[in-house]
């Protein structure tokens, strides 16, 4: 069979339902406001800065991964800021024929100059409408508890999440460092968001196994899994998210980037896929 150009799966329209907002700056732009609000950066040039901040091909932990957005997240304290990367975002999004998009992000990772939790809550959802008048991309946004920072601050997320239902909002995610930190710690936050019928994601099965994945389901009631690459590790699991149809967000190089997977060609996207699994990539 002859390989497919990489220009018809560009043009092929697809969805994004992973995709962080504070992981996908353009590098210049990184640098540029990094300039206008006089902060420091580890390079100052895209190719350096490329090479100080991406991830390469194994990292060989999820909080090693993670150390870049220290670079992203302060650069990203203003509404002009958010603003723009958001569009940004979506505008490179729609280029890839990216015709829908879940967008998540933390906004209590961007008020450390004073914004609100409304205003950055607001201005990404400025960003992407703005985005959609000019370029046809329709985009939604899912807020982030973090597993490593304290539930109440999740709680505080869950109660914005509730608030935005209905006006850009539509799910409610944990992410940050999986292991060491379970998911049932942050049960209040998911308990409201479950309560007020808005749907969750969370982050399972990338840095820690099955055990992970199961508290997610079972104790937190997420209705779709993000990575989810260990969950080969136990058959009766996967054949249970193959059974109740569970959305896998699988994300093939990030897994490699994080040392979750050796290469793309032992990523169990494959085995899902011949499973009967559903699988977004």
């Amino acid at each position: 069979m002859t390989a497919l150009p990489l220009s018809f799966f560009q043009r092929l329209p697809k969805t994004d339902l992973h995709v962080h907002l504070d992981g996908s700056l353009r590098l210049e732009t990184i640098l540029e406001l990094a300039a206008e609000q006089g902060i420091e950066l580890p390079a100052d040039n895209p190719e350096a800065l490329r090479k100080a901040i991406h991830a390469g091909e194994n990292t060989g932990s999820l909080v090693k991964y993670l150390e870049a957005f220290a670079v992203t997240l302060k650069v990203l304290q203003t509404r002009e800021a958010l603003h723009r990367v958001a569009y940004e975002l979506a505008e490179d999004a729609a280029r890839e024929s990216v015709r829908y998009m879940e967008v998540r992000y933390s906004p209590m990772l961007h008020t450390e100059q004073g914004l609100r939790l409304t205003e950055v809550v607001e201005t990404v959802l400025r960003g992407l409408h703005d985005a959609e008048l000019d370029h046809g991309i329709e985009s939604r946004l899912i807020l982030c508890g973090i597993r490593n920072i304290s539930p109440e601050h999740s709680l505080e997320m869950a109660e914005l999440v509730v608030a935005y239902k209905g006006r850009g909002v539509v799910g409610f995610d944990l992410a940050g460092a999986e292991y060491d930190h379970p998911a049932k710690d942050h049960h209040e936050a998911f308990s409201l968001v479950r309560r007020n019928n808005i749907n969750v994601t969370i982050h399972a099965g990338e840095a820690y196994g099955p055990p992970s994945i199961a508290q997610a389901l079972h104790v937190c009631g997420a209705h779709r899994i993000g990575h989810g690459c260990r969950l080969r590790e136990d058959g009766d699991l996967l054949h249970y998210v193959v059974d109740h149809r569970i959305p896998l967000e699988c994300c093939p190089s990030s897994n490699v980037q994080t040392g979750a997977i050796q290469s793309l060609a032992t990523h169990p996207l494959r085995l899902y896929l011949n499973l009967g699994a559903r699988v977004t990539i």
